[in-house]
């Protein structure tokens, strides 16, 4: 089961140089290389669809399509940017893309099987927070789910979605407005508060 959190806070992984070793090794088809680095990629790659199409199952089925992806296209990485940026620009391209084909539906609520082993506090707390998400544009989910639940940059963001830097600091102002203003307006639980939206 992937943790959920409303926290920044990247888990520890392997740095750009040691992933891009490993992304090298990929090229040379080496197996228990992409198996390393599906291994550090999979929460962050998970909670980035999952975030954006609210579908356990939908979210396990496309990382595994992304990273399918990456060991098929690492030989056309150019070193131009991180290889993380690298990868979620591929999560984010094919997110977008199962999105603007309606291949997909947005699910109304969480599957609460999915959750059972999570206290209610927590299941409450990440399914306002889900919520209150998708009443946003797609465009600043989007720079939301990077920028605020997966710590990227916001240079990182720009490089993933292909968009000016200025334009992903103007998307994360209105969307942490609207989001604040969501909250505010529904019974927001006591866990989520202004200090986690505004960090």
């Amino acid at each position: 089961m992937i943790e959920m959190s409303v926290t920044t806070n990247r888990k520890a992984g392997a740095n750009n140089d040691e992933e891009l070793i490993l992304l090298r090794r990929v090229v040379a088809h080496d197996r228990a290389a992409m198996t390393e680095l599906f291994t550090i990629y999979h929460p962050r790659l998970f909670k980035f669809v999952f975030r954006l199409t609210r579908s356990f199952s939908i979210a396990d089925e496309m990382v595994n399509d992304i990273m399918l992806l990456v060991w098929q296209k690492a030989e056309t990485f150019r070193g131009e940017s991180k290889v993380s940026t690298w990868i979620f620009g591929i999560a984010y391209r094919q997110t977008m893309r199962r999105v603007s084909r309606k291949q997909i539906e947005i699910a109304d609520q969480i599957d609460v099987d999915e959750v059972a082993t999570y206290d209610d506090v927590t299941a409450e707390r990440e399914d306002w927070i889900i919520q209150a998400l998708h009443t946003l544009p797609a465009a600043q989910q989007v720079t939301m789910v990077l920028v605020f639940y997966l710590g990227l940059s916001y240079e990182e963001t720009a490089r993933v979605v292909n968009a000016p830097v200025n334009t992903i600091k103007t998307r994360m102002f209105h969307a942490r407005r609207k989001l604040k203003e969501h909250l505010e307006s529904s019974a927001l639980p006591a866990a989520v508060t202004e200090e986690n939206i505004n960090e």
